[in-house]
Order: structure tokens, then C-alpha cells, then sequence
């Protein structure tokens, strides 16, 4: 009986804390792999449009395959909030380093992880697949297919993006291009609407990686 008590006190303090967290139902993001492109919403209304870049290998959700996985998912855990631009991970943690943009023979992830939790069969592999929204040192290749299954941002673009949305934001992604009005609302990397639920304004870029 005690024991009993006890799982019980433990399952209501669980439900009781994730009650707490509050879910972004005002954001999402729509990804179009055929534009390369990334576009950031604020109930409905286009406020960010990023070139960004998906697998060289193509769109997939099998575990192994190196592809990007289609359809809805969802902002599951963001990482990185305090690292400065260019900050290096390594396994989800930051190792210390930092890259300038384009730094010679170098690839790793940079600046914000933004991490996906599929929510379709076509993409349930998702999470355990580490598939992100991420900052690449390797922006010349950003708006072509270059990366090893995650979403590939500039620095400056992930940080706007990881600062505007929270977590349970939904994230589609769409083997075609964005819809036509969509194209002709904002620009890329154009003016940002503040919203309740933006965090913070983005990092200033530290000297080291201008």
C-alpha cells in the first residue's frame, strides 16, 4: 500500500509540472524543401522567411538513411539559448569552440539547436534521429540540399528563429514549394513582428565570429 501511494504522489506531481509548461500555439514554421527555404509564422501571419538547407540525400525517415523526414512535427526541446554566435556542439553540449562562418574543413553543429519530435507515422523516427533546426559554419552552401538530414540555418537566421518560437511550436515539412502568397509576403531575413511569445532579442555577434 504504501508503494502504491507513493506511484501515485509521483505520477501527480509529473502530470502537475508538465501542466505547468506552456505550449507556443501561436507560432509555427512551414519548411519547402523545393525552395530551400523556411518560412516562421505568428498566428497565421508570415513574419520570417530564411534560406535553409535539407539532405543531400534526400527526404526519408529511415533510421541510418542520412534524409530529411516530410510532414508535421513539433518544437520537442530547444538548446543552446546562452551560446554565442558560432558556438560549437558536440552531442548536444558546447565544447568551447567558436567558428566564423565558412571556416575551412569544417561542419560541425553551431549557434542553436532546435530539436523535432515527429508526430505522423511518415516521420515518428524524427526524434530519436536527432533531427534539428540548426546553425551551420557552412552558410555558402545554405538554399541547396547539403546537410545529413537536419535543417540547415545561417547563424543569425536560427538565432531570430529559436528566439520567436517555444516549445510545442508545430514544424511542416513539404517536399514543394511554399504557397505563392507566402513567396510574396516577406523577404528573406526581413523585418521581424514581435509577438508575446518571442524570448529575447537575438545574441550580438561576438568579434570572433564576424
Amino acid at each position: 500500500m504504501p508503494c502504491c501511494r507513493f506511484a501515485f504522489l509521483v505520477l501527480a506531481l509529473a502530470l502537475l509540472f508538465s501542466s505547468c509548461v506552456t505550449r507556443d500555439k501561436d507560432h509555427r514554421i512551414l519548411v519547402s524543401v523545393a525552395d530551400q527555404s523556411l518560412e516562421l509564422y505568428y498566428r497565421n501571419k508570415p513574419i520570417g522567411h530564411y534560406p535553409i538547407s535539407t539532405s543531400k540525400f534526400g527526404l526519408g525517415d529511415r533510421p541510418g538513411s542520412r534524409e530529411t523526414p516530410v510532414g508535421r512535427m513539433e518544437v520537442a526541446k530547444k538548446i543552446g539559448a546562452s551560446a554565442p554566435m558560432g558556438a560549437v556542439f558536440r552531442s548536444r553540449r558546447p565544447t568551447g569552440e567558436i567558428l566564423r562562418p565558412d571556416a575551412p574543413g569544417r561542419d560541425p553543429i553551431v549557434t542553436r539547436i532546435i530539436w523535432l519530435k515527429g508526430l505522423e507515422p511518415q516521420n515518428r523516427n524524427a526524434f530519436s534521429r536527432c533531427i534539428y533546426i540548426h546553425g551551420t559554419p557552412e552558410e555558402r552552401n545554405v538554399g541547396h540540399p547539403a546537410s545529413f538530414g537536419c535543417i540547415r540555418m545561417k547563424s543569425a537566421d536560427v538565432v531570430r528563429v529559436f528566439n520567436t518560437i517555444g516549445l510545442g511550436a508545430t514544424v511542416d515539412i513539404i517536399p514543394g514549394s511554399l504557397p505563392e502568397q507566402v513567396q510574396q509576403a516577406a523577404p528573406i531575413g526581413g523585418p521581424q513582428v514581435a509577438s508575446p511569445q518571442i524570448v529575447g532579442p537575438p545574441d550580438p555577434l561576438p568579434t570572433a565570429a564576424r
